[in-house]
């Protein structure tokens, strides 16, 4: 129901006292609005009326409190209009407004089939962070050729986030994990230098758990702390007869010459066996020290985004360690070092001298771009009959998401190998 009010009648101040006094309760929602100055001339109607700027402080705030029950505003957006108006008489301009809706909505810039290739890029990686999933989207387009990812080849890292918290994008993806503890343990004892060169790496160990007093695989990070060229690789048990031919396997993985060999202080590294083997490879063993958390940092890293992001938390037999070792060397490690991008540190030094990292979005690059880097600085020694040339060969054999894809599909393989029911015979 609309009711017209005349309000003219109202031209001293004690009526409008009266007048607020009687309608505490009565709200009004403006006069007319077909084109946005009906409450404006309403307002202006009324000052002028009143003579508000010769009135007393007092009497303004009676004008003041009629104009806000009777257009619907705030105080403070009255006490703006009152100002606006006063400027607008001196200069014989009549109070209106000063904004209006848009003639067209906003272009959207990246459409559906953006957001599909968002999810597929995003399922085939896990859910790398976004400045990760920024660079391969630029690969596929500059590098790969490939015209679908034109427009998200200019995409932002932040307005990724802005994409994968709409609508379109939860609708194809969405998954829930629950919060868990972390855990580092770590050793004692010396950090490596490795000053800027490639072939100091570090090495841990994940264990995939027990079940029923079982215990489950062991899973072996080995990790370049310059380049981050990682290899992984999966054990029964970490006894001398299991650990030493995986480390030897290890050792030979890298394409270029290892120097250092650093780890925590478990007894699984820290013994003659593995020293000996070390001592032949003329490679320097180290261990972490007390106190300084960071001596192991980049192995404990891998751990949490690359081990358990793959391989899960769940009990893994040790009888399923064999095909394990299969797929990480044959197309885990491939796409790993290949195709999988990581984030690299710039050292920044403050005013006073403390050195700080930083993570800029321009230092996202995969491993393989990392040693290529390293090698025109002659920081990086490859093994006789490895060059670059030829990685940089093998790694555009396919594209990034090929890979991704190719490494999906053998894990699900695997984890089908894992979930396939025993058949039992009876005697």
């Amino acid at each position: 129901m609309v009711i017209d009010m005349n309000e003219t009648k109202l031209d001293t101040i004690a009526q409008l006292q009266d007048f607020l006094k009687a309608t505490p309760e009565v709200s009004f929602s403006g006069i007319g609005e077909k084109d946005g100055n009906e409450r404006y001339e309403h307002i202006s109607r009324v000052l002028k009326r009143f003579d508000y700027p010769h009135r007393k402080r007092a009497e303004r705030g009676v004008v003041l409190a009629y104009l806000q029950r009777t257009s619907g505003y705030s105080r403070a957006q009255i006490k703006r209009l009152v100002a606006r108006w006063h400027n607008n008489r001196l200069a014989a301009k009549p109070l209106v407004k000063r904004y209006w809706a848009p003639s067209a909505p906003f272009a959207r810039k990246y459409n559906a089939s953006d957001i599909d290739l968002l999810v597929e890029m995003d399922r085939a990686n896990e859910d790398v962070c976004g400045p990760a999933i920024v660079h391969l989207l630029k690969r596929a387009y500059n590098t790969y050729g490939d015209k679908r990812y034109e427009r998200l080849a200019g995409l932002s890292v932040s307005h990724l986030y802005n994409l994968r918290k709409s609508s379109g994008y939860q609708t194809l993806r969405r998954s829930f994990t629950k919060t868990r503890c972390v855990c580092n343990p770590i050793g004692v004892r010396k950090a490596p230098r490795p000053d800027g060169r490639a072939g100091w790496v570090r090495i841990d160990s994940v264990h995939q758990g027990d079940l029923d007093g079982i215990k489950g695989v062991y899973h072996i990070t080995c990790v370049d702390a310059v380049s981050q060229w990682q290899v992984e690789a999966c054990v029964q048990g970490i006894s001398e007869a299991f650990l030493l031919p995986v480390l030897a396997f290890i050792l030979s993985q890298f394409p270029f010459v290892i120097k250092g060999f650093h780890s925590d202080n478990g007894t699984e590294y820290i013994n003659k066996k593995v020293a000996e083997l070390l001592n032949k490879l003329n490679i320097e063993q180290t261990k972490s020290r007390s106190r300084q958390s960071n001596d192991n940092a980049l192995a404990e890293s891998k751990n949490a985004s690359v081990v358990r992001k793959h391989m899960g938390y769940i009990h893994i037999p040790q009888k399923y360690a064999k095909p394990i070792n299969e797929f990480f060397a044959n197309t885990f490690n491939f796409w790993l070092n290949m195709h999988r991008p990581c984030l690299f540190a710039t050292e920044v030094i403050g005013d006073k001298g403390k050195i700080k990292k930083v993570y800029k979005h321009a230092d996202v690059k995969t491993p393989l771009e990392c040693l290529a880097v390293l090698s025109e600085k002659c920081l990086v020694t490859f093994k006789k009959g490895i060059t670059l040339k030829d990685l940089q060969n093998q790694a555009c054999a396919k594209t990034d998401l090929q890979a991704a894809k190719e490494m999906q599909a053998a894990k699900a393989q695997l984890f089908a190998m894992f979930n396939k029911p025993e058949v039992k015979i009876r005697a």
